[in-house]
């Protein structure tokens, strides 16, 4: 049994012309961290507060452990919450923060101060149990309110775009201290995010909502190569769009002719949209050959180069339209020497292409 059910959430808010979160249902096991990915207003922080009880379901079940909490209150589900503003008491001490927590939760004052202490210790800040969130820096509020969450032993851990106060060295760095001591616990946990790149990085599982649904549940390898639509394929991850018709044999011909072999995709004969991962293209040089297992070549024209530290994106026009390479900095070959206006030879494989229709 998994240790989250979603079963059929609906939440539609008056006035609006679609619901909130449509017939959303999901399974997650004891343990795993699940990551709900989408854009801005696609559902998720409004699944999040069903699942902690902050929001109330038209329809639909929510069951933890084999428990339905659909209709309980926030403080009889025994969820540890971490919002996006940490919602610390700006009066109290980290300590008594953390404290507060387990006193809502009706823990005896003899073992909340252990409670708490060890709480800070497991996110490394015993030390400054005794300071206020003032004094404390944005990267170590968010511990806080992490340590308070945790506290309490929760059922599942919930976290609504935690990081996102953060400027970008700090927020990769408690990113990865969150997903190591949350495997460490064995803690299940849901993660609200607009950012793929935590998204990936974090969750055994990956929610991609759209509109209100899920649009694919995988693992965050399956949802950056293998997307089951075309907006998994669009949102999460670059890629170069390819439009044309698919023929008999797995051929992709495109508005200037071009015929670009694909590994299937929808019925033949009708318009449809591929999408070409840039780490997925190899750079070649005007007249080099393909390597082996590229049964595509197309030929174009260099309009960027872009470098941004451990890679280098090289943008190029093609008959096919704008198709980019990526490459790593350190890697000798021909794009060195190249220039906007340079002539070059793009290879990849016909699995590359990620065809949906149009």
């Amino acid at each position: 049994m998994p240790h989250l059910r979603l079963d059929g959430l609906v939440r539609h808010y008056a006035g609006a012309p679609a619901p909130a979160v449509d017939r959303v249902s999901l399974d997650l096991p004891r343990g795993a961290l699940l990551a709900l990915l989408g854009p801005s207003g696609c559902g998720k922080t409004t699944t999040l507060r069903m699942i902690a009880g902050l929001e109330t379901p038209d329809s639909g079940r929510i069951v933890v452990g084999g428990r339905d909490v659909t209709a309980l209150p926030p403080h009889q589900r025994h969820m540890g919450v971490v919002f996006q503003s940490y919602a610390l008491f700006p009066h109290m001490t980290a300590a008594g923060n953390v404290g507060f927590g387990l006193q809502m939760h009706k823990v005896p004052r003899a073992e909340r101060g252990l409670r708490a202490q060890a709480a800070l210790e497991l996110v490394g800040l015993s030390a400054l149990a005794g300071r206020k969130p003032r004094q404390l820096s944005g990267g170590q509020q968010q511990r806080v309110a992490l340590a308070r969450a945790l506290a309490i032993e929760p059922e599942l851990l919930l976290l609504d775009e935690p990081l996102s106060a953060l400027d970008a060295k700090l927020r990769e760095g408690v990113r990865d201290e969150i997903r190591a001591l949350q495997q460490r616990l064995g803690t299940t946990a849901v993660f609200v995010t607009h950012d793929q790149t935590e998204a990936l990085a974090m969750a055994d599982l990956v929610a991609v909502m759209n509109a209100g649904r899920v649009e694919q549940l995988a693992a965050p390898e399956d949802i950056f190569e293998r997307p089951a639509t075309r907006f998994v394929a669009t949102f999460v991850g670059r890629a170069a769009r390819i439009a044309g018709r698919l023929e008999g044999g797995n051929v992709l011909r495109t508005a200037d002719g071009s015929a670009l072999r694909t590994a299937g995709g929808p019925a033949a004969g009708g318009s449809v949209e591929a999408f070409l991962r840039p780490h997925r293209v190899r750079l070649l040089g005007a007249s080099e050959a393909a390597p082996p297992g590229a049964e595509n070549l197309l030929d174009g024209t260099l309009t960027r180069r872009v470098y941004t530290g451990e890679i280098v994106s090289l943008e190029a026009a093609t008959p096919a339209g704008p198709v980019t390479a990526e490459v790593h900095a350190g890697a000798d070959g021909a794009w060195r020497d190249m220039r906007a206006g340079d002539p070059l030879r793009l290879a990849f494989r016909a699995a590359d292409l990620l065809v949906f229709p149009a």
